[in-house]
């Protein structure tokens, strides 16, 4: 008997959805390609992270329950994010303290979300085959990826199977870049020189295409780049493993 196709739902972002939504398509087409039967909820909204980290239980609380009823009918839930894969995964235990219905719910959502390239590599097993990107790159380590998710091989992983792609040594590839969401609006000040620094070892490593997971962070050190008017392309590695990154980056 032929086992179907894994049912994956794909959770698009905020920022992919509103900022760069061509992080959402390479994101449906790795998934395609890994053998998957891709579903974008029309009903999918924000994840909560926002309203968490500001301190609005009730309302994270109320964004938790309608994604965890959106998205609990499907195989598995990937998010080409970190953050919102960890949100799912890691901090919505901290809104059903006293709830267990909806503690199982949510930790049977948890078991099933995914950032993509963990999804990809851990759970597909799959590596791109013809993709080619002639560039020197250096990678960034997105904070709730790499520290809530165990994201870190398997990006590189991704890769290394890409025919021209050298990756550059990155000083402090695990360092905080500044964004923090909304960290970088309530500490403006702190989040600049964090990315600063970040920007100067990005242009020492040699690189001139810099790749991330999260949009987020790599939107916060596009935008520094290009202050500093640096030629140096930025783009979220879903659409350097589609075949997807096109013109200047973001």
């Amino acid at each position: 008997m032929t086992r179907s196709k894994p049912s994956v739902a794909l959770f698009v972002t905020c920022l992919a959805d509103t900022m760069r939504p061509n992080v959402a398509f390479a994101a449906a087409r790795l998934l395609e390609l890994a053998g998957c039967e891709v579903i974008v909820p029309k009903a999918q909204t924000c994840c909560g992270q926002p309203a968490f980290n500001s301190g609005a239980k009730s309302a994270s609380r109320a964004i938790a329950e309608q994604v965890i009823k959106t998205f609990e009918t499907y195989d598995y839930v990937v998010a080409p994010s970190g953050s919102c894969a960890g949100m799912i995964k890691v901090h919505y235990a901290d809104l059903f303290p006293e709830d267990p219905g909806w503690r199982l719910r949510q930790e049977d959502l948890a078991a099933r979300t995914f950032e993509l390239t963990k999804f990809l590599v851990d759970i597909m097993g799959w590596k791109p085959t013809s993709t080619v990107f002639p560039a020197k790159v250096a990678y960034h380590d997105s904070c709730s990826g790499l520290r809530e998710l165990g994201v870190k091989a398997q990006p590189r992983v991704l890769l290394s199977e890409i025919s021209g792609l050298e990756i550059q040594p990155l000083e402090g590839e695990e360092a905080c870049c500044g964004f923090g969401g909304t960290f970088c609006i309530k500490y403006p000040e702190i989040s600049a020189a964090i990315v600063a620094d970040k920007t100067k070892t990005i242009k020492a490593s040699g690189a001139d295409v810099l790749l991330a997971g999260d949009l987020g962070c790599l939107m916060n050190m596009a935008g520094k780049l290009s202050r500093e008017n640096s030629n140096i392309r930025c783009f979220h590695i879903a659409e350097v493993l589609a075949g997807m990154a096109d013109g200047d980056g973001i």
